[in-house]
């Protein structure tokens, strides 16, 4: 069994009980891992908190040091790391070895900025009295982060990387399907020489562990990925103590395909940006609307591409030219992304390629298009968390942009056009958290991403995103008559 990280030692947890680790391409149990409950949460964050006394006050450089020491680490044990990522998650080994180099290229990033935490300095009105002002910048304290299981690590670094490099402590809740790559890259961390009790990692449901974490007195902060209704659960429960929360949540991100486009390169975008990780991304490209001018030859693209992927299990390799798709993460997964499919081919839709759910073992569901779909259907209101795309025809700028809107959600969106008033207006008008232009949906470290409307609420990644690890504080400083 694998333990959880508490105070550098690893240790079951106090139930004594344990969680299985399904590996979703065999549906076979191969570890597990302590249940853990609120004696646990409390124990990681009593070991945080005392942590914090010192790591708060280490040299920016000191800690941007012992950050490198455990990206080091991760690096010398990569292969072990994405194997592990693909048999608890599913994914090809393959993204798994993307994903952690993401990852790395995160805590690379804040790393660098540990030193460049920089305050303001002000000349003050003279009415009271020649002063000056200050504003410096101090680490918050214990912080939470609740991970889910699509990208497990990338994900955990967007919370665990600036929370460090601003001297912060923190504990970590995995997605319980996913907890062992994470497990991994801690105790590597820790084998690098980080102070005990500066990253933690708790196991368990979200229900007792994260849940826990988000109402803890002593938890100054919650950084949160999930879902929309998840989201919502956490911020009300962590409002009575006025803890800061960043949520980045559900999407359903529109990509608008206008004429003047190169529709090759608009079909390759969508493909990799719908049906990598099998589809199991908050920005993923999850409606796509096609101008009519375009439409035919767009579709025709599209399902050829679509057609290349296999189904299989993601640590052996497709057959040429195939390209190789995991399953979905768990069984309740699949069944709900099948319901999805049903309610659209009810309400009138067209199945353009794919449908089904694979043969034998596993969590698998095709690559799948759709046509004609209701815009009142569950494809289009809900987040489609696998691998469905639904492709509707417009007439003009106009219903694109209107259609793209029209949904409860605000991650991600995209256009795929040379005309520059277009993409001024898509740019001004789409509801979204980030908009791409001629290019697939990716999250860079370097510029903060989050979502507006149910897709959540504050930003990761870029240098606004570290301001969220720290706390301001401003010093009048008079007397100088």
């Amino acid at each position: 069994m694998a333990q959880i990280l508490i105070n550098g030692e690893q240790t079951s947890a106090r139930s004594g009980e344990e969680i299985p680790v399904v590996n979703p391409a065999t549906e076979e149990e191969f570890e597990t891992v302590p249940k853990a409950g609120s004696e646990d949460v409390d124990a990681a964050v009593a070991a945080a908190k005392e942590a914090f006394k010192e790591w708060s006050k280490t040299d920016p450089d000191d800690r941007a040091a012992l950050m490198r020491a455990g990206i080091a680490k991760i690096q010398e044990n990569s292969k072990e790391i994405a194997q592990l990522l693909t048999r608890e998650q599913g994914k090809p080994f393959s993204e798994a070895m993307g994903e952690l180099h993401h990852f790395l290229h995160g805590m690379n990033y804040y790393a660098d900025l540990a030193s460049k935490i920089e305050g303001v300095y002000a000349n003050l009105p003279s009415t009271l009295g020649r002063a000056y002002g200050m504003v410096i910048k101090k680490p918050i304290g214990v912080c939470a982060a609740i991970v889910p299981y699509n990208f497990p690590l990338t994900l955990m670094g967007t919370k665990l990387a600036p929370a460090l490099a601003a001297g912060n402590t923190i504990v970590i809740k995995p997605a319980k399907t996913t907890p062992l790559a994470t497990l991994r890259v801690a105790e590597l961390m820790q084998e690098a020489e980080l102070p005990p009790g500066v990253v933690n990692v708790v196991t368990g449901p979200g229900k007792e562990v994260g849940e826990a974490l988000a109402v803890h007195p002593d938890v100054r902060r919650v950084a949160l990925t999930g879902s929309t209704q998840t989201g919502r659960r956490i911020m009300e429960i962590a409002a009575p103590k006025f803890k800061r929360v960043s949520a980045e949540l559900g999407g359903s991100d529109p990509v608008i395909v206008f004429p003047d486009a190169d529709v090759d390169a608009a079909v390759r975008g969508i493909n990799i940006g719908r049906f990598f990780n099998a589809g199991q991304a908050c920005l993923a490209a999850k409606r796509v609307y096609v101008f009519e001018e375009v439409y035919d030859e767009f579709m025709e693209s599209l399902t050829k591409r679509v057609a290349r992927y296999e189904l299989g299990d993601g640590l052996e390799k497709a057959e040429k030219p195939k390209i190789r798709m995991g399953p979905l993460n768990a069984a309740r997964h699949r069944d709900e992304l099948a319901d999805q499919l049903q309610d659209a081919v009810d309400g009138g839709a067209k199945v353009a390629i794919g449908g089904g759910t694979g043969n034998g073992k596993g969590f698998f569901f095709e690559p799948t298009v759709i046509e004609d779909a209701p815009h009142e259907s569950r494809v289009a209101r809900e987040e489609t968390f696998g691998p469905l795309l639904p492709v509707w025809k417009v007439d003009d700028v106009d219903e694109a942009i209107r259609l793209a809107n029209d949904s409860p959600y605000g991650l991600g969106s995209s256009v795929y056009t040379y005309n520059v008033k277009w993409i001024n207006r898509a740019a001004q008008e789409i509801e979204a958290g980030m908009t791409w232009v001629n290019q697939l949906h990716f999250g860079y470290d370097e510029l903060p991403f989050g979502g507006v409307k149910e897709s959540g609420i504050g930003r990761e990644h870029g240098k606004e995103a570290i301001e969220h690890y720290l706390e301001q504080k401003s010093i009048v400083v008079g007397g100088l008559d």
